[in-house]
């Protein structure tokens, strides 16, 4: 038998699995989980020194159970949702004033979580992109999007 997640538990192993990859690319997690008045960052990664010559970028991560009604949780971030990432992005560089010059941008993962049948093994090829979560289900990070929205990078 296998425990039910809740949306916040599944969610934040969504989190570990791209975090996970991202590090894989050349990345490292600066934060995680950041909160201000504004929401909510879920990942903020960093590639290159704290300069004009890094990069930043503020990852939202959006994890769905088969059977969701929105693009595996693309839709769910709407122009409000994003203006409300832009204001904690902002309050972000504020209070790490050594990030001010770097190259910053939103990046969007969609975290899909999956049954298999049988107990057939995880494919190999991309094992960076997948985490078993137990003997039926596993999470695959089913796309990653750079620069997701359109006129907020800098």
């Amino acid at each position: 038998m296998t425990a039910e997640l809740s949306k916040t538990e599944l969610g934040t192993l969504g989190e570990t699995l791209v975090a996970n990859w991202l590090q894989t690319q050349g990345w490292r997690q600066c934060d995680r989980q950041w909160h201000c008045r504004w929401g909510e960052l879920d990942l903020i990664v960093a590639k290159g020194p704290a300069s004009r010559d890094g990069q930043l970028a503020f990852v939202e991560v959006k994890t769905r159970s088969q059977g969701n009604w929105d693009a595996y949780g693309l839709m769910a971030i709407t122009r409000s949702k994003q203006a409300k990432l832009w204001k904690a992005a902002q309050l972000y560089l504020l209070q790490h004033p050594q990030w001010a010059e770097a190259a910053c941008r939103f990046d969007v993962a969609l975290v899909a979580c999956r049954h298999q049948a049988g107990g057939t093994p995880l494919t190999s090829a991309n094992s960076a992109r997948q985490m078993r979560l137990d003997d039926r289900r596993y999470l695959v990070l089913q796309d990653y999007i750079d620069n997701a929205f359109d006129g907020h990078s800098r």
